[in-house]
């Protein structure tokens, strides 16, 4: 005889439903270890249902321990379930998880350790709780030297995280440049971080327009060199005007401050990925259903 206590305990150890660790005891005779392994493979399974569906919000963060820091995305299917404490303790864990160790790939990630089994387990289980698709979608962690100064910034809360490594200077002046990172979305460092074939790309498309404005040959080609400085200044972190005082670009503000900027990291939640597409009325008629 399965008892109210029983039952209980395994939804606090599990989070799991009342009926749910009711036929869990009984499918295993009482058997509390049993019983967790149990709803486990339960949550196996209702998260594999998940699998194919669209987990594009989420939230982004970062932790640091002295010279190291990891940056991350763990993303959800709906922007209020990434504001349950049930999924910022996961994105916690997951965090200070990794800071850890020295991941270098998403499957070394999941296999990590933490209190609750790896981070595979821990995910497929919120995944069960929560009733959403949850996924470790990326993460990068960076080491320091110690003349160097790590500068993070987080925005609306995590939707947009920035870590940037700057070597002298102070954390303010690496801060502020991490806010330059988060709110001007710079996708590289510097001039040499641009792939050849983007810089060759971006050269063939302005010189086209050039022609079919009906410049000459010799004018398209000095338009091309003017209209790719400009490019830079727009796409690397170190050319673009500081936000704090346009007169100056990023790179300037920080040798003025005895400074260089040695990396960047940029995540915005859900970049590149297909969003989900909401129906509220639908979604309650579900649950009634």
């Amino acid at each position: 005889m399965i008892s109210a206590k029983q039952v209980s305990e395994l939804r606090s150890l599990t989070g799991a439903g009342m009926m749910d660790c009711k036929q869990a005891l009984s499918a295993t005779n009482g058997d509390m270890d049993k019983a967790v392994d149990w709803l486990r493979e339960k949550g196996i399974s209702k998260s594999a249902k998940k699998a194919n569906r669209i987990a594009a919000e989420g939230l982004a963060n970062i932790y640091v321990d002295g010279n190291k820091a990891v940056i991350l995305e763990v993303n959800s299917e709906t922007d209020f379930v990434s504001k349950n404490e049930e999924f910022t303790s996961m994105l916690d864990t997951i965090g200070n998880t990794l800071l850890k160790s020295d991941a270098k790939s998403l499957s070394d990630a999941l296999e990590l350790k933490t209190t609750d089994g790896t981070i595979n387990d821990l995910i497929v289980a919120k995944t069960a709780k929560i009733g959403e698709k949850l996924s470790l979608r990326r993460f990068e962690i960076v080491n320091k030297k110690d003349s160097e100064v790590f500068g993070t910034y987080l925005h609306m809360g995590g939707k947009i995280a920035a870590l940037v490594v700057v070597d002298g200077a102070n954390e303010e002046i690496a801060k502020d440049v991490a806010m330059q990172a988060a709110a001007m979305k710079p996708l590289y460092l510097d001039e040499e971080s641009v792939p050849k074939d983007v810089v060759e790309h971006e050269s063939e498309v302005i010189k086209a327009q050039a022609m079919e404005e009906g410049k000459p040959a010799d004018i398209a080609e000095k338009m091309v060199q003017g209209r790719i400085k400009k490019f830079y200044k727009e796409i690397c972190l170190v050319d673009q005007s500081f936000i704090k005082d346009g007169d100056i670009d990023v790179k300037t503000y920080v040798k003025n401050n005895d400074g260089t900027i040695v990396s960047m990291v940029r995540y915005e939640v859900g970049e590149g990925m297909q969003k989900r597409e909401e129906n509220f009325a639908e979604e309650v008629m579900n649950q009634i259903k």
